[in-house]
């Protein structure tokens, strides 16, 4: 049984471009309900009260033609031109945006996740509920969670990931000042998994620990 329910919970650490969520779409896979926050964000920022809190916030120049929050826009605001080591100010200003855009979505992300896990706790064909949440530990979730898996990447590979996604090196630096250190992640972790080589092997570690999850609690 989950720490909040009847479906056990598993808890997703690691990170940007670790290989998070590609863990968890191989938990998806075994039958497990993936509650991705990063979706959910996206999502709220398609609501009207969400879009009309964000756009006083940070101006209309991030709407785009048709009205709706242009993500790519939103990002070039929050995260600022902090590629200058002597841009201090405008580095503190792009942490200070993002604790603004974070103060609107946390909360209604939050709430979505548990309204998400309450909903799959009632599904028999469920096995188990994972969270991919960037912020878990940050936010006190890993209370919440039955075991809690440390994906680890080597930095190189991680900030190439994260290139891929849209995020430069200074960009991965400011989101990652607002979360735990990755070795504190790791000794919080009930479980490692290697995401250093290829695919199969990630995808075997993700079998082995969801069957002993799932057979020894």
């Amino acid at each position: 049984m989950g720490a909040t329910g009847k479906k056990p919970i598993i808890g997703i650490l690691g990170g940007i471009g670790s290989g998070k969520s590609t863990v968890a779409a191989e938990f998806a896979k075994l039958g497990c309900k993936v509650i991705d926050a990063d979706t959910i964000a996206h999502e709220l920022l398609d609501e009207p009260s969400v879009k009309e809190k964000v756009v006083v916030l940070f101006g209309r120049s991030i709407l785009n033609p048709e009205g709706k929050i242009d993500r790519g826009k939103l990002a070039e605001v929050v995260f600022a031109d902090v590629r200058s080591q002597k841009s201090e100010i405008r580095s503190q200003k792009s942490e200070s945006a993002l604790c603004l855009l974070s103060s609107v979505l946390h909360p209604l992300v939050l709430q979505r996740a548990r309204e998400l896990i309450k909903q799959y706790d009632c599904q028999n064909q469920v096995k188990a509920i994972v969270l991919d949440m960037p912020l878990l530990v940050e936010v006190g979730w890993d209370k919440r969670c039955d075991k809690l898996i440390f994906v680890d990447c080597e930095q190189k590979l991680r900030l190439d990931r994260a290139k891929k996604l849209g995020f430069d090196k200074n960009q991965v630096k400011i989101r990652e000042n607002f979360q735990i250190s990755l070795d504190n992640k790791a000794n919080l972790a009930d479980n490692t998994i290697e995401n250093n080589s290829d695919f199969s092997v990630l995808a075997k570690q993700v079998v082995n620990i969801f069957s002993y999850i799932m057979y020894n609690g």
